[in-house]
């Protein structure tokens, strides 16, 4: 059995690293990690038709497993949840016994989940979402259930902007065990159901991300989960306005993703409907008001200009000119009395 430390060396790879299938013999130069997992770290190289994603894994078997996850995402007619497969192959690295096998898929660019909301603001969560929800349905219906379901998992990519999902780990046949989980959106870790992979499982995990936009950097668990989920969600703007829809994706009662679809838009609509209009008219009511009061100021102050204009000016001289005047004829009839008396 190979130890960890052995399974450690495997995986890692310098970058710089040509690798060369041994039964395609297709080429792969590595660039950098990508991420890292439970079963394997996925690497960006280049081929020859441009950037990908290349996983290496000590485990062959996990390896066929998450390939026949990706060849089923391809055959989901409107979906684009996951890469697309490119490749398969075996690697006869130097210095170990066995060969190593690794798959090839498509180098996704694009924004992590919860970086972009935090850049473009959380009326995008539920816009994402929808999307999400969307290609879930398409993906329960062929019989898969996702599983490790996270933002971490999660980019935004495109232009209108796309949710794709970068691991497939943790997708998993419905009505088996889940293979992989992270506790935080995980219902057997809050105690609000089992873990058998099946459409509510995803369904509670969607719920943990839009929680989880509000609250990037998450929170500890009470002894009473379900209800400190239930009044986080109360108590929170930007979660309330999906209550009903967050309490029956929390409750398991959403046995189809197109159903929460639905009752979504709903609620967004509603939102919409009750606050951006409300919010524009108040707006546009101020907006008015208060140029009708510019506009009534500017004109007193115009017409009290005009009629500056128009009154004479004073003359400052004109009061001296006229006392000097009275002096003088005073002076002068005081001359002439004096004049007669004499």
């Amino acid at each position: 059995m190979m130890n960890n430390t052995m399974k450690s060396q495997v995986c890692k790879v310098s970058p710089g690293t040509v690798i060369t299938g041994k039964w395609h013999k297709k080429s792969y130069r590595v660039v950098r990690p990508l991420g890292q997992g439970a079963n394997g770290i996925v690497y960006l190289a280049e081929s020859i038709d441009g950037p990908v994603a290349l996983k290496i894994s000590e485990n062959g078997v996990t390896i066929t497993s998450e390939v026949n996850v990706l060849k089923h995402f391809s055959m989901v007619q409107g979906s684009a949840l996951g890469p697309s497969f490119i490749d398969v192959d075996d690697w006869i690295r130097p210095g170990f016994s066995s060969p190593i096998s690794f798959y090839v898929m498509e180098y996704i660019r694009g924004e992590s989940f919860l970086s972009f909301i935090e850049k473009r603001g959380k009326e995008w969560t539920g816009i994402l979402c929808l999307q999400l929800l969307s290609d879930l349905d398409r993906l329960h219906q062929e019989g898969w259930v996702f599983g490790d379901l996270k933002p971490d998992n999660l980019l935004v990519a495109g232009n209108p902007p796309k949710i794709r999902c970068i691991d497939v780990g943790g997708t998993t046949a419905q009505g088996r065990a889940i293979k992989e989980f992270t506790e935080f959106f995980d219902r057997g870790y809050w105690g609000a159901g089992s873990r058998k992979a099946e459409a509510s499982y995803d369904l509670f995990a969607v719920a943990m991300i839009i929680i989880n936009a509000a609250y990037p950097n998450r929170f500890t668990k009470t002894d009473q989960p379900l209800k400190q989920l239930k009044s986080i969600i109360s108590n929170t703007d930007s979660l309330r306005k999906f209550d009903t829809v967050l309490y029956d994706a929390i409750d398991g009662k959403y046995q189809r993703a197109a159903e929460m679809r639905k009752d979504l838009v709903a609620k967004l609509s509603q939102a919409n409907k009750n606050h951006t209009p409300l919010q524009k008219s108040r707006t546009t009511r101020k907006s008015q008001a208060r140029t009708k009061i510019t506009s009534q100021s500017q004109a007193r102050s115009n017409v009290s200009r005009a009629n500056r204009r128009l009154k004479p000016k004073k003359q400052k001289g004109g009061v001296l000119e006229t006392v000097l005047l009275l002096l003088f004829v005073s002076l002068g009839y005081l001359l002439y009395l004096y004049g007669q008396i004499l």
